[in-house]
């Protein structure tokens, strides 16, 4: 599709702003929706694309808020969604009788799920269909279960979580820990194994890995960050530069600053960093099967 003149979101600040312009675009009635989706579909006419896609900005700024959970740039999250937005006005069929809100929610939300998947951590994250699913729904069938815990969930109830999602109950309990679990008062009552009531800060167990551990510990984060380094040195200047901003910087830059920067689109920056995300991954894996001393030579 030929780049459209959208509403730009440069960074988080901008974001009232941002919102204020997409509600100024008028909702569509659905005779006038399907008569420039016709337009659009079968004259190429960009205009109408371009009216399709604004009317349903306030859908993508709407999905997008789902995901503030994951501390990733609200600017970001809206402006890969609204990516989504236009593959889905693209492919849109008006003919078979739906609206397009529904049928571009699911690109949208496709779009924001790959973008938090994949920036929620280069080495460790998994990317397998079970661990996606994990991933956003553990939130969501631990309320619908009633598991509310202070802490790490238990086992029962990681059994019931496993049991809903189709996982093992180490992988739930390996994402529950990764998501982290919300702050408990160190004064608020527990109760002990022997029926008697106590602080919580009386029923704490140093759980904490011994010397040994941690050795091994740092031993392997060490040689995944040699491992990362040495993938980065793959890529092309621009693409090693791309990737670092978004991905590896503890002030992420967004696909709009990027574009400024290097003169190119904000899909121009994030079809670079996708592919230069691929390319480290692949380099990653590649390496990880080397001897531990060649890799790090």
């Amino acid at each position: 599709m030929k780049r459209l003149n959208l509403p730009s979101i440069d960074s988080d600040r901008g974001l009232s702003r941002y919102y204020r312009e997409i509600w100024a675009f008028p909702v569509l009635k659905p005779e006038e929706e399907y008569m420039l989706a016709v337009r659009w579909s079968e004259e190429g006419d960009v205009d109408a694309a371009h009216r399709l896609v604004t009317s349903h900005l306030r859908l993508v700024a709407k999905i997008a808020s789902g995901y503030r959970g994951y501390g990733l740039p609200m600017a970001d999250l809206i402006a890969e969604g609204n990516m989504g937005l236009m593959k889905a006005v693209k492919k849109f069929e008006p003919q078979r009788g739906f609206r397009l809100a529904t049928y571009a929610m699911w690109w949208i939300r496709a779009a924001i799920t790959e973008y938090v998947l994949r920036s929620w951590s280069l080495v460790k994250m998994g990317t397998l269909a079970a661990q996606k699913k994990l991933f956003f729904s553990l939130g969501r069938i631990k309320r619908e279960l009633s598991i509310m815990t202070d802490g790490p969930i238990s086992e029962e109830h990681a059994d019931e979580v496993a049991e809903a999602l189709h996982v093992s109950r180490q992988d739930v309990i390996d994402m529950d820990r990764r998501l982290g679990s919300p702050d408990v008062s160190l004064n608020a009552p527990r109760s002990r194994e022997d029926g008697e009531s106590a602080e919580f800060m009386e029923t704490l167990v140093d759980e904490s890995p011994g010397p040994e551990a941690l050795a091994a510990s740092n031993e392997e984060n060490s040689r995944r960050l040699e491992l990362l380094k040495q993938a980065l040195q793959t890529l092309p200047e621009r693409e090693r530069h791309i990737l670092t901003e978004r991905q590896l910087s503890d002030e992420p830059k967004t696909l709009e600053q990027l574009g400024t920067e290097y003169g190119i689109s904000r899909e121009r920056v994030r079809q670079l960093e996708s592919r230069a995300f691929d390319r480290v991954k692949k380099a990653i894996e590649k390496l990880a099967l080397r001897p531990a001393t060649a890799a790090v030579a």
